[in-house]
């Protein structure tokens, strides 16, 4: 609690400068895209191989349409999630860490998205490869919407439940 002659002010959160406040944030992001990345680059090296496959010349065009873009998306993915690294060292040093940081929480964000599309892209390949029945289309909505709930709506239902204004 703040107090200011007769006037009693109640804080929350932390007594920090906005450099120190972006020195924490930026440590969290990283921390953040270092478990996004690592699934990314799996999922991306194990997408590179199966061109190289023998099943991949069975394929129809319609798989083999979304392998492409399953393959574009997982590289755009890893791109987003890796760039706030790169953004850091190239601007590391200058004085603008807290704009550093909002670029790259920015990224990050872009990034679970791309993330988010890959996987979609890779279980509904993946589905229709191992079987041709007309669920599939089904089961990965419901993993689609199983992902969104836990990286978006809980964490924004959190965000808008518990945030104070």
């Amino acid at each position: 609690m703040t107090v200011t002659g007769d006037d009693v002010t109640s804080r929350r959160g932390r007594d920090e400068t906005e450099e120190e406040r972006a020195d924490r944030m930026w440590v969290e992001l990283i921390q953040e895209v270092r478990v996004a990345q690592t699934g990314v680059q799996i999922l991306f090296g194990f997408l590179l191989t199966v061109v190289f496959q023998q099943k991949y010349d069975t394929l129809g065009a319609t798989d083999k349409t979304i392998y492409i873009v399953t393959v574009v998306l997982g590289a755009t993915a890893t791109g987003a999630l890796i760039g706030p690294v790169s953004l850091h060292r190239l601007v590391s040093g200058r004085r603008v860490k807290p704009q550093a940081v909002r670029w790259a929480s920015r990224l990050t964000f872009v990034g679970l998205v791309l993330l988010l599309a890959t996987m979609t892209a890779s279980l509904l390949l993946i589905l229709r490869v191992a079987t041709h029945d007309a669920f599939v289309p089904w089961l990965v909505a419901l993993v689609v919407l199983w992902y969104a709930l836990c990286w978006f709506v809980l964490p924004l239902w959190t965000r808008r439940r518990y945030t104070s204004r």
